[in-house]
């Protein structure tokens, strides 16, 4: 019977797993034997901001509604209206129903307004409209969605 050192398959798979380049395990750097390398720690994960839906609903003619109509969000969620049934729809803010400075982030945060602190009109089924609240003061922001005001179509909005 052959010796493992006499094997030519097995000394060869002994050489690389004892020479390994000449070095051992002890010889290799790690983060507490060399401290000109150092590992950067991992960066922070941060959560995607918060997207709140609200539906806008109605059949034409009554029972225009936001669903919810009242919410609570932090600052820097985005509110995703969605335009589910009777539309046009669209959501305005009410520039006396809103706290101070609140104006300003709303009018960066609206895209493509019809007038100053009002959205577009959304006219197909389940097109969406978003308004960011990031930066956007604490308080209650009272809005309303223009074609249907008359119908009671109001929603309030409670920034933490």
């Amino acid at each position: 019977m052959r010796s493992f050192r006499t094997h030519p398959t097995r000394g060869l798979l002994l050489g690389i797993l004892l020479g390994c380049g000449g070095r051992s395990q002890a010889a290799v750097h790690s983060p507490t034997t060399d401290s000109a390398t150092s590992i950067a720690p991992a960066p922070a994960l941060t959560a995607p901001p918060a997207i709140v839906e609200v539906r806008m609903t109605g059949n034409g003619s009554t029972q225009a509604a936001y669903a919810p109509n009242t919410l609570t969000i932090k600052s820097g969620t985005t509110v995703r209206f969605i335009n589910r049934s009777g539309g046009p729809h669209n959501v305005t803010f009410y520039a006396d129903s809103i706290p101070p400075g609140a104006a300003a982030v709303l009018r960066a945060a609206m895209p493509t307004p019809m007038a100053d602190l009002t959205g577009p009109l959304l006219t197909t089924p389940n097109q969406t409209y978003d308004v960011s609240f990031a930066g956007a003061p604490a308080g209650t922001h009272k809005a309303c969605c223009l074609p249907h005001v008359a119908l009671g179509m109001k929603i309030t909005i409670h920034v933490e």
